[in-house]
């Protein structure tokens, strides 16, 4: 770009600005858009799902409350005893050969064949033969001479409406004189099939007429199925209006997956029965596929709902499966669902009880749990989901709202198109109108441009002719202002360097200094032979308790002015000073060979002044002091705010004598007594330790005069 011209720059700054702008605008309008329609598609699919289950819940209550009318009612009880009362009489009824042989027949060429084509399983129709004389009996007179007929599609002038087959019989009887209630029961509620069972588990009375008829459901060939516990259940439940309900499972006598209503009859306080009615899977089927109105209903081309149990086995039927069993099949088998369960769901004509549905919005909703996410269902297809747990009572079932990604947000793809073709025509306005005044605004910027290389050589009296008004205009005149203002603020600037030259030499030696502006970090710097002196003022904090702050500094600043001024004068070295200490040396870095005797001098000489001090204003400050002689260290401390400062043995040691020392005067180390002794005057003031070791320290006796 550092060869590129400042008109192709701002042709390419015009461009990005649009395109960043346009960009920014379209992410943010996608964005919003794609949250509200997201939102508002899973608003509309919990809203259908709560539907369903407003639907679901409310049509098995009131199947549930209809049930108990009828089972409570005379009607069921009269039926039941009557009924028992016949199947008893017909436990030692004759079946002559040809009945028997029609009712073998029946099995193997009928009922065999029709569950074959179901389950793509052999039956054993030995062990489905009647063996009671009363099932026997009743299957050859009312179920083989109606066989004819398939349930679910049954001319209702057949087997429900054999009202009595003329044999005599106590049972045809009964079946006379109640088979029209119950046929009013199943057809007003289209349920699959009526049976009323005594209390050992026969099947007495059959609506239907069909294989089961006669057989117990508690030891004979169907004794596996949900009906069986349901049965018992009723039985033990002691409740006046208890309403059993049992999950949808295999029912061998019937086509298709049933669940179980069920119901104790008899008198108040007593059970001489129950009664079942057997609700098959294609009333959830209606309701669930909206009887294949997706569309109207507001699940568009991709959306459905349905039933998942607690075996993870769908409880309605597929749409897809309905639409396209083909297209299911291939999507199934790709999303993972293995290809026997997928040909099953195919030969059994629905996917009840047979289609896994293992995803984790089934997941959720069998823990309870309400919600909505975007994931993955049963056939692979990235879907939005709403679910719920369908809260039937003794059910674990979960409901399952949902539409393809693709087709709920198929508005923002073609929202972003528009969006793609707006942004391509801003653009090309935008190349057009860059490249006109581009070179509009090149030429004043050229000018500058000159005006600058004039000032970069050191030309600061450069001037530019004013030639508009505009912000260019303003820019030349603040360029003309700028020239004229350079000269002054060099000076200012050069002033500033010599200020802070002096500012930094009262803070650290030049040597310092002049390392420290090379750039250097860490400046550090060993001293071999240097006496070090630490002192403080006592008494300054009791003085300054009883000024203000102002008044307490301006002593300070006096006493610390009049000890640089002496150190100065005798070659002492300040470090730093404290509100009360001072710290210096000598020989730190001027190396003196007399840095003892100048030390000691130096003590004298604030002795001195901190008793002028006294004089001027009747104070009683005085002057503690330690000094020692040795290596020490010196260099910058810190980063953001340096300071000049000095460690090391000698400096611990000076600090440690002043400190232990209680009373004022001036103390030194053996280091510096054995240099001084000979020309001063010293007295044996203890010692300190050091480590583990003591150190003898004197203080000094006399002044200089």
């Amino acid at each position: 770009m550092s060869r590129v011209s400042i008109q192709s720059k701002l042709l390419v700054m015009l461009l990005m600005t649009s395109i960043l702008s346009a960009a920014v605008v379209g992410a943010i309008g996608y964005q919003s858009g794609r949250s509200s329609l997201r939102a508002s598609v899973f608003d509309r699919l919990t809203e259908i799902r709560q539907s369903q289950s407003r639907s679901l819940q409310n049509g098995l209550q009131d199947l549930k409350n209809s049930l108990v009318v009828y089972s409570r009612g005379s009607t069921a009880t009269m039926a039941i005893s009557a009924f028992t009362a016949g199947f008893d009489q017909l436990a030692t009824a004759p079946v002559d050969p040809a009945r028997q042989r029609a009712l073998a027949e029946y099995y193997q060429k009928r009922f065999a064949r029709d569950e074959f084509a179901q389950t793509g399983a052999d039956v054993d129709v030995e062990a489905l033969l009647p063996t009671s004389g009363a099932a026997a009996y009743l299957q050859s007179l009312y179920t083989v001479p109606f066989g004819a007929y398939d349930k679910p599609t049954a001319d209702w002038n057949g087997a429900i409406d054999n009202d009595d087959a003329r044999d005599g019989s106590a049972w045809s009887a009964a079946n006379a004189q109640f088979n029209d209630f119950f046929r009013e029961i199943v057809t007003r509620f289209q349920f699959e099939d009526a049976l009323l069972l005594d209390t050992r588990g026969n099947v007495v009375y059959s609506a239907y007429k069909g294989v089961d008829l006669g057989t117990n459901v508690l030891t004979g060939p169907y004794k596996g199925s949900k009906l069986g516990d349901a049965f018992q259940e009723a039985l033990d439940s002691n409740e006046v209006d208890y309403v059993g309900l049992t999950d949808f499972g295999d029912y061998q006598p019937a086509t298709e997956p049933t669940a179980w209503f069920v119901s104790p009859v008899g008198p108040q306080g007593r059970v001489d029965g129950v009664l079942a009615l057997q609700f098959p899977i294609s009333k959830i089927n209606q309701l669930m596929t909206f009887d294949g109105k997706w569309e109207q209903a507001g699940m568009g081309v991709t959306g459905e709902t349905f039933i998942v149990g607690s075996d993870d086995l769908m409880r309605s039927n597929s749409r897809l499966f309905i639409e396209d069993d083909e297209l299911y099949e291939k999507d199934a088998v790709e999303a993972g669902t293995p290809p026997d369960v997928a040909q099953n769901a195919i030969r059994q004509h629905g996917t009840t009880l047979v289609q896994p549905v293992a995803t984790e919005a089934t997941k959720l909703a069998q823990q309870g749990r309400r919600g909505t996410l975007i994931a993955d269902d049963y056939l692979g297809h990235e879907t939005l989901q709403a679910y719920a747990p369908a809260d039937i009572p003794g059910l674990r079932w979960a409901v399952v709202a949902k539409i393809d990604t693709s087709e709920a947000f198929a508005p923002v793809s073609a929202f972003t198109r528009r969006l793609v073709l707006s942004t391509v025509a801003i653009i090309l306005v935008v190349c057009i109108a860059a490249m006109l005044l581009a070179r509009l605004f090149v030429r004043p910027i050229r000018r500058l441009e000159s005006g600058a290389q004039q000032i970069s050589s050191g030309d600061y009296g450069t001037t530019l002719p004013v030639v508009s008004r505009d912000e260019f205009g303003d820019l030349t005149v603040a360029f003309n202002d700028m020239s004229r203002n350079l000269a002054i603020k060099e000076d200012l600037l050069n002033e500033q360097r010599r200020e802070n030259d002096r500012i930094m030499l009262s803070l650290m030696p030049e040597q310092v200094v002049a390392r420290y502006r090379e750039g250097e970090e860490t400046i550090s710097q060993d001293h071999q032979d240097v006496t070090v002196i630490f002192a403080d003022i006592v008494g300054l904090d009791e003085l300054s308790a009883s000024l203000t702050s102002a008044e307490s500094l301006a002593i300070l600043n006096k006493l610390v002015r009049q000890f640089d001024a002496a150190a100065e004068g005798l070659g002492i070295e300040r470090v730093r000073s404290l509100r009360n200490g001072y710290l210096a040396s000598c020989g730190l870095n001027v190396p003196r060979i007399d840095n003892v005797r100048r030390t000691v001098d130096f003590a004298v000489e604030m002795n001195r002044i901190v008793d002028r001090f006294n004089a001027e204003g009747r104070h009683t400050l005085r002057l503690r002091a330690g000094i020692d002689t040795g290596r020490v260290s010196s260099g910058l401390v810190g980063r953001s705010s340096v300071a000049y400062d000095m460690w090391g043995a000698a400096v611990d040691l000076a600090y440690q004598v002043q400190s232990g020392s209680p009373q004022p005067g001036v103390y030194v180390t053996a280091g510096v007594y054995d240099a001084m002794r000979d020309t001063r005057e010293f007295t044996p003031a203890g010692e300190v330790t050091v480590g583990d070791e003591p150190q003898p320290i004197w203080r000094l006796k006399e002044r200089q005069p």
